[in-house]
Order: structure tokens, then C-alpha cells, then sequence
């Protein structure tokens, strides 16, 4: 599947089957990961991939009580070190979600070049999933998304922005 299919195709899955995922398939996800860009090559992030059962159920809850969460095989959890220098200007210490999303986006779109789905899951108790997954004080959660084999395929996507709503030239 090119690059272009990947981008047009992939959708918030939210209904897994329970498949599990070969490693060779999750090791090529992961490596997109690894191999994403960052700041000055900081790589100011920590993958944690979460398989337990019991585990998974407990972070759904922590993910505003989204049950689908825990239906994937695997649940991602993305998380962020924060950047101690000031490379954003307003955004200070925190300038590592731009890194950690950059990573993410490779995460989800790697995994549907697989057939697999995700879903970017923002809305969790960040000190709920901290304490949940034992991950230290100074780092923070930036993004969960399961990850595995849809149910209902990829569907269509819902209705987009024309380009000149979206885009300009040389000016707002």
C-alpha cells in the first residue's frame, strides 16, 4: 500500500478483533517509531505497549471509561520526557508533545500500511495511566491508542475542509 492509500484510508478504529499481532507485523510498527524525527534528534519519548488483560481494562477506565480501548490485543501508550530546554519558545518544557505526536502519527499510519487499526485516544487522567503503568513523575502521557485488527474494516472518513478553507499563501 503506498503512502498516499495509508493517509487517505486510515480511520479511528473503535471495534478489535481479539487476533493477536505477529511480532514480526508489531516490530515494523515499532520500528517506524523509533526511526521518526525529532528535535535535534532528542527522541524525548517511551512507547509502552500494554497486553495484560486485566491491565488494559483498568487504562480503558483511565481513558474515560472507553471500553473499545481494551478490546485491541494491545494498548500504546505514548509518553513524553520533558525538553529542558526552551526550543518552542511558548511552549517551554512541554515542546516534546510536538516530538511524541510526530512519533505517534508514524505509530498510526505505520500500523495501517500493517491492516491494522488505532485509534488517538487524548481524553485520560494522565496521573491515573502514570500511576496505572508505573511511569515516573517526570515524564507524562501524551497519547493511548489501541492497537489491532478492526472488526468493521476502516469505513469512510467523515466530511473534510475544502483545500482553501485550510491552506493559504503568504498570508493568513
Amino acid at each position: 500500500m503506498d503512502l498516499y492509500e495509508v493517509v487517505r484510508t486510515r480511520r479511528s478504529v473503535r471495534a478489535y478483533k481479539s487476533d493477536p499481532i505477529d511480532d514480526e507485523t508489531l516490530n515494523r510498527v515499532l520500528e517506524a517509531v523509533r526511526i521518526a524525527p525529532s528535535g535535534s534528534n532528542r527522541q524525548p519519548w517511551r512507547f509502552v505497549l500494554v497486553k495484560d488483560e486485566k491491565l488494559k481494562r483498568r487504562l480503558a477506565a483511565a481513558c474515560n471509561k472507553q471500553a473499545f480501548v481494551a478490546e485491541a490485543p494491545l494498548v500504546v501508550v505514548a509518553c513524553g520526557f520533558k525538553i529542558p530546554i526552551d526550543r518552542g519558545d511558548y511552549m517551554g518544557d512541554m515542546g516534546m508533545l510536538v516530538d511524541v505526536s510526530i512519533a505517534f502519527t508514524h505509530l498510526i499510519l505505520a500500523a495501517r500500511a500493517e491492516g491494522l487499526g488505532t485509534c488517538w485516544i487524548g481524553a485520560f487522567d494522565n496521573d491515573q495511566v502514570k500511576k496505572l503503568l508505573k511511569i515516573p513523575e517526570d515524564v507524562n502521557v501524551v497519547a493511548v491508542s489501541p492497537l489491532g485488527y478492526p472488526k468493521q474494516g476502516f469505513g469512510n472518513p467523515g466530511a473534510r475542509r475544502q483545500m482553501n478553507e485550510i491552506v493559504s499563501v503568504d498570508k493568513f
